[in-house]
């Protein structure tokens, strides 16, 4: 069973990397497009690419930041992940980079639709969707302390565990 385990973090650590390369491909990408803007002429076509370009550097961010969580979260504290804090800790985390980058994905979008209000819609729906999720997540918190009340010494052992990553 500890060849398996060993395994397990072996295969997370190799997400996180393919996560991390992917992010820096991203980076790469969102700066190159961003000096083509920058050495073209200067009008609104330019901004559109700045505005892509940021779109591009949320989604690296949003795979840097995962690839953290499971580096964190699975290799290093080797964390299970059944306790409600331990749930609460690491759902939170990831919904923090979803929620800012979907966030900037909608203004994105919705600069984007000032050259075709139809996708206005589009826009929308990722501002409405952001706001259900951060609406679930607030439910999801508020019942999960009720959870975490059960198992009062929980927070302290991930507390414990905080200086792993330290």
């Amino acid at each position: 069973m500890k060849i398996l385990l060993r395994l397990f973090g072996l295969v997370h650590g190799l997400m996180a990397c393919l996560f991390a390369c992917a992010a820096l491909m991203l980076i790469v990408i969102a700066a190159h497009m961003g000096w083509l803007a920058v050495m073209g002429a200067w009008d609104r076509a330019a901004a559109q690419a700045v505005i892509g370009a940021i779109g591009i550097l949320t989604v690296a961010v949003v795979a840097l930041q995962i690839a953290e969580t499971i580096i964190e979260e699975e290799v290093i504290r080797d964390a299970d992940i059944s306790a409600p804090t331990r749930v609460r800790r690491f759902l939170s985390r990831f919904l923090v980079v979803i929620v800012v980058a979907l966030s900037i994905e909608g203004l994105v979008a919705t600069f984007k639709a000032q050259e075709d209000p139809m996708q206005l819609v589009y826009a929308a729906s990722i501002l409405v969707g952001v706001g259900v999720l951060l609406a679930a997540w607030g439910l999801f918190i508020h019942l999960n302390r009720s959870a975490e009340e059960l198992e009062p010494g929980a927070m302290e052992d991930a507390k414990r565990e905080d200086h792993k990553v330290r």
